[in-house]
């Protein structure tokens, strides 16, 4: 090593969780020495967390490993790892196809990851593990947490629902909730780190079962001082409930924001996919949150192109889309997952009526979230600022409670602060607007 300075570079690819994971497994490397570095090529240690919910995700990171092969050539001191979903599915074929990773961790050993690491500046070998998919959760957790504002808090592991074109039960293992208290305090201990939005993280946080329900979790997490927004995600229509609905309508600081992710509109494709509910049932829950919450905005995910889909089923979906108006979707071509039962279903969709179906679907919700979005103009909105845009350090962003992204020009305010924006312009992504400090973005 470069005297006692030991750096470690971490590459995150997929969702909040990973996230969340990378961020304890920096926690942890801190406490043997290694400090977070921007650059690859200073790196002592480089870990990559992967994903494998699709397989673009798998390519990527295949890519990526494949590029470090260089810089140990040039550095063979330097330890490579591979850890996440990707890592717990193929386990030593990792190795057998990149000899150069001295170690891949599975989702249930990324505790590990301090040990395996000393091991190896101890002795250099290939270190493999995925024996832990549906082990304990460690108790005590110190995230080295990244960004200023907002922040990721699991509160369960695993999922139960084994949708037929998800790999997640198979790499996450089954649901593991914490307890309350370890939950309570590293969102307290968040708090004191100047995080001010906390977000609950979980494959479905509905079934949250530490013993309490979900609901009454976050309306626990709510009370304390000093969150000033909660989040959570995800939920799974089935499971939710009444009660979490009024926990979130009589809530101070839990944002009228619900990810629901539906996958499909139609009933055919649902039973395939293993969904367990209907899409009139899935329409009862939407009235009754817009009853109860009625300026909630409402996010989904949408896979098209899964075995069996028709032009029929196609145009039901659309139909859906039209009647439930959400405020956005995360839109994907359906990718197979072998060891999932989708992989094994006839009538697999041609990648030309795949692509052709996502355009059309993108079409119809685009147009519906610039008529949500354009509703909101010359209103005021409370927007939590989150600090200076990619593209100009002129340009402040931040969000609604409703989780809509807001572009408005620097004035006096800092990352965390919350303010009022009044929206000027509207566009199907984002919203532009003045602060009362501020000048309007053209």
């Amino acid at each position: 090593m470069r005297g006692m300075e030991k750096k470690l570079k971490i590459l995150t690819y997929g969702c909040q969780m990973n996230v969340a994971d990378s961020e304890r497994m920096a926690g942890l490397l801190k406490e043997i020495g290694y400090s977070l570095t921007d650059e690859i090529e200073t790196a002592d240690l480089i870990l990559i967390n992967t994903c494998c919910v699709r397989g673009t995700a798998e390519d990527k990171v295949l890519g990526q490993i494949g590029r470090f092969k260089t810089l140990k050539r040039q550095n063979p001191a330097l330890i490579l790892g591979v850890a996440g979903c990707m890592a717990q599915k193929e386990g030593v074929n990792l190795i057998k196809r990149a000899p150069h990773v001295d170690f891949v961790l599975g989702t249930g050993q990324s505790s590990e990851v301090a040990r395996v690491v000393k091991s190896l500046e101890r002795e250099r070998r290939h270190i493999v593990d995925t024996s832990n998919v549906s082990g304990e959760i460690p108790s005590e957790v110190f995230p080295l947490r990244g960004g200023q504002v907002s922040t990721f808090v699991p509160i369960m592991y695993g999922c139960n629902n084994f949708c037929t074109y998800c790999i997640v039960p198979y790499v996450r293992g089954r649901e593991r909730s914490r307890k309350p208290e370890e939950i309570f305090s590293e969102v307290k201990q968040a708090v004191t780190e100047g995080f001010k939005e906390i977000t609950l993280l979980g494959q479905n946080v509905n079934s949250y079962a530490g013993g309490m329900t979900f609901a009454e979790l976050i309306a626990a997490v709510d009370k304390i001082a000093g969150v000033e927004r909660l989040r959570f995600m995800t939920s799974h229509p089935k499971d939710l409930s009444d009660e979490l609905i009024a926990a979130i309508a009589g809530g101070k600081n839990i944002c009228e924001h619900i990810h629901l992710p539906v996958q499909y509109g139609s009933d055919k494709i649902l039973r395939r996919m293993n969904r367990v509910y209907t899409v009139e049932k899935y329409l009862r829950l939407v009235e009754k949150i817009r009853a109860a919450i009625p300026n909630v905005s409402l996010t989904t995910d949408l896979i098209v192109g899964f075995p069996g889909e028709t032009e029929e089923d196609f145009s039901e979906t659309l139909e859906f889309l039209r009647a439930v108006k959400f405020d956005a979707a995360f839109t994907f071509i359906y990718s197979k997952r072998i060891g999932t039962p989708a992989a094994t279903f006839t009538e697999q969709i041609d990648d030309e009526i795949k692509h052709r179906r996502l355009e059309e679907l993108m079409r119809v919700q685009n147009a519906i979230s610039l008529e949500k979005n354009l509703a909101l103009e010359n209103s005021v909105v409370e927007v939590l600022v989150e600090g200076a845009s990619k593209t100009d350090d002129k340009i402040f962003m931040g969000r609604t409670r409703a989780n809509k992204l807001v572009l408005f020009t620097h004035g006096n305010e800092r990352a965390g602060d919350l303010i009022n924006i009044k929206i000027t312009q509207a566009q199907t992504w984002l919203l532009k607007g003045i602060s009362f400090s501020g000048a309007c973005v053209e």
